[in-house]
């Protein structure tokens, strides 16, 4: 039996927030962390799967010409038709049913990238396992929030706390 899990690994202003209101995460281009990718590259070896919300994937692409997560499997929520990409699958199939298949064949875990509301519908259908939430130092005052009015209310287990330069990164079981 595969043990994958499902984690949310995104990066989250003091203030709550994970991109400006247009989308934009311009504001993670001068952050003083760790001398590495700040345990990234670690985190990314462990995923088999990619899953985005719509938004996030049209950020994705704004930020690069060449699509970072082509070597995994990546669905992105969309309840519109999207033009074809060649590394992607669009879905709208219902989360309960996509997430448990994909954890039983993905070869590693399942990366919930974002954004917001697709945080908030993996916490209301309870198929997120573990959120790993990088603070980072600045205070936005506005934008896209980590959890969106609404979201389910919720307690979880910290598993770990780290440190990297000015960063502070959280994991915990949901």
């Amino acid at each position: 039996m595969i043990n994958n899990k499902v984690v949310l690994y995104i990066a989250m202003s003091l203030d709550g927030y994970i991109a400006r209101k247009d989308g934009s995460v311009d504001w993670l281009d001068d952050v003083e962390g760790d001398e590495s990718d700040n345990g990234y590259g670690k985190f990314y070896d462990s995923i088999g799967t990619v899953v985005m919300g719509r938004l996030t994937y049209d950020e994705v692409l704004s930020l690069t010409d060449v699509f970072p997560y082509a070597d995994k499997p990546c669905y992105v929520y969309s309840r519109s038709k999207q033009t074809e990409d060649p590394f992607v699958v669009f879905t709208h199939e219902p989360l309960e049913n996509l997430i448990p298949r994909l954890k039983d064949t993905s070869k590693g875990d399942i990366w919930l990238v974002g954004g917001g509301q697709l945080v908030q519908a993996f916490l209301e259908k309870r198929l997120l396992d573990e959120i790993y939430v990088a603070i980072i130092p600045k205070v936005l005052g506005e934008g896209i929030r980590l959890f969106p009015k609404g979201t389910v209310p919720d307690t979880f287990k910290l598993l770990k706390i780290e440190r990297m330069g000015q960063i502070v990164a959280l994991s915990y079981k949901v």
